[in-house]
Formats: structure tokens, sequence, C-alpha cells
């Protein structure tokens, strides 16, 4: 039975009536996606081809960690005692470096002695104020000014001899620093240079830290004179400010097969300066042991070599050797 039709009436429940026409056709319906678990993120895009065949090994890249304070000064001793160890263990290679030293010295020992000799006549010529001073006094004095001309002459031997030993030397000590790196992992190739270019720029760097050498030698010649302070804080500044130029020179050979010229390496030097002064004051003093810089000069290039390539290089090249990375940190 009909019923008049009512706007507020719900419509009635159950499948709508039949009209008398067949439905419209239509796309079957589907059903909705199923949805990813909570704990799967959602695809980002394709995953990224695997490489197919084995891994290869990465060589590093990366200097070790930078080191502060003492611990990066006792960390340049310790590569002075690792380059003598080197060479302890290649007695061949100890005598091989031996040759320039050698030569060397004895144009330095030669100069050193004639300057014993005339002490007294070059102290009295730089103290010409004392001349009317009682005799006690003016004995005193020159006594003081004859240690302080020997000492201001030791360091800048010591400062030298160095240099122009590797200058000397330069195809022994070239063969000992790439024979370290070689037993490290392998060493960077020859730079593309011709041998003179390479000779007149080791004379120019040895001329100016020649110089340079000098003029600290005139500072702590007049320090000298300084009672208590010249005879015991001005030999600990020396050791350390010769030391820093030693590590200059000592790091040179494996810092310049790498391309890094002289500005630039004491720059690395000055931002690793209590390692770099740690190594030169360790290698000064063992200089100052009679024949100790002929004796240690080769075990102080193996370790300014690994110095470098540890500490100062961008690109050690180090895959293993003797002394692996990680345990030298």
């Amino acid at each position: 039975m009909n019923q008049p039709y009512d706007p507020g009436r719900p419509p009635p429940a159950g499948p709508p009536p039949y009209s008398g026409r067949p439905p419209m056709p239509g796309p079957p319906p589907q059903a909705p996606p199923p949805r990813a678990p909570a704990s799967q993120a959602p695809s980002q895009g394709p995953a990224p081809a695997q490489a197919k065949g084995p891994a290869q090994e990465q060589t590093p890249e990366q200097v070790l960690p930078p080191k502060r304070g003492l611990a990066a000064f006792f960390t340049g001793v310790g590569y002075l005692f690792r380059g003598l160890g080197w060479v302890a263990r290649r007695p061949g290679q100890w005598l091989f470096g031996l040759i320039p030293a050698l030569i060397v010295l004895a144009v330095y020992v030669a100069a050193l002695v004639m300057l014993g000799r005339n002490l007294d006549g070059l102290a009295g010529w730089v103290t010409p104020f004392a001349d009317g001073w009682s005799e006690t006094l003016r004995s005193l004095v020159r006594v003081i000014a004859g240690i302080a001309i020997f000492g201001a002459a030791a360091f800048l031997a010591i400062i030298t001899f160095t240099a122009i030993t590797l200058m000397v030397g330069d195809p022994f000590y070239e063969r000992i620093a790439v024979n370290v790196e070689e037993s490290q992992g392998g060493a960077p190739p020859e730079p593309d240079e011709s041998l003179l270019v390479q000779i007149g720029r080791a004379i120019r760097d040895a001329l100016l830290l020649g110089a340079v050498a000098l003029s600290f030698a005139v500072v702590f010649f007049v320090c000298g004179f300084l009672p208590i302070i010249g005879q015991t804080v001005v030999p600990v500044i020396a050791a350390c400010v010769s030391g820093y130029f030693l590590a200059g020179e000592l790091t040179s050979i494996a810092l310049e097969r790498r391309g890094v010229r002289r500005k630039t390496r004491f720059a690395i030097l000055r931002q690793n300066r209590l390692m770099a002064v740690g190594f030169g004051a360790a290698t000064f003093v063992v200089f100052l042991i009679p024949l100790g810089a002929v004796l240690a000069m080769p075990g102080a290039v193996a370790g300014g070599t690994l110095l470098a390539r540890e500490r100062l290089a961008n690109n050690p090249l180090v895959t293993g050797g003797d002394h692996a990375l990680p345990g030298h940190h």
C-alpha cells in the first residue's frame, strides 16, 4: 500500500525498490589497495643498483686526527724514535744515510774548531765597554760573551746542518724517504720536475732558512748576557725554535714529493706547532750529542717522513706496512 510522500521521513532500510529497468552497465568495483604496515616507510623511488662483483678495498685518504697540548708534543717526540727504530731494523739504510752527513760534519767541525781558537779575541771584540773594568769582572763578562758566541754558532750550525746535509745528500735521503713510504704502503709518484729545478729550489730554501736562523742566533746571543735567564730559559727557547725549523726541513722531502712547497709547508707546521716542536726539539737535543747529528740523521729523515705522511699530508697513501695506521693514534 502506497503511503503519501513525507520529506521528513527517513528512507526505508534494505535494497532500493525494483523500478522495472535493468541496471546501467559500468566497470566492476575494485577493492581498495592494501595499506602498508606502519613499521614500513613509504618507498622513495627505485632502490639503487647494486654493484656486481667483489667489493674493492678503499685506500684511506685522511691523515690521523690532530692532537692538542702535551699529547701533540710527545707524539712529535715519538716520531723521532719511530724513525730511529726504522733505520735500526735496516742497517744498510743507516749506513747509506751516513755518507752525506759525514761530509758536511767535517766542514762544520773545521769551522767550529777555528771559531774556538779565536774565541778570546772575538769575546773581547764584542765587549769593548769592559776594557776599563776590573780584571775579575772583565773576565766574567768575556767568558759569558764567549759562551754566547759559541752557543749562537752551534745553534746556527745545527739549524743549517740539516738543510745543507739534505741539500748535499738529496739523492741519499730521497731514497731513504721513498723506502720509508714503501714500507708503509706506497710512495707518491716522483714530481714531474727537472733535477736542476729541484736543486735550485733547495738552495734557495737553504739560504732563506740560514738567514732566518742567523737572525734568531743574534737574538739568542744578546739574550745570553741576561743573568740566570740567559743560561737557563734562553737555551730551552732556542731548542724549541730550532726544533720547529728542523721539523720543517726533515719533513720537506715527503711534502715536496706531494707538491707542497716551503710556504705551504710551514703553514701546515703552524697548524701542528706543538707536534712539530716536539719532533724537532727532540732531534735538536740528539744533534747536540757529539756525533749525534751524523748518527741520527738517517733516522731523523725517516721520522720526518713518517710525520709528514701520517700527520701533515692530505693524501698519505697509507695502506699497511710496518706500522698500520690505526695503531699509532
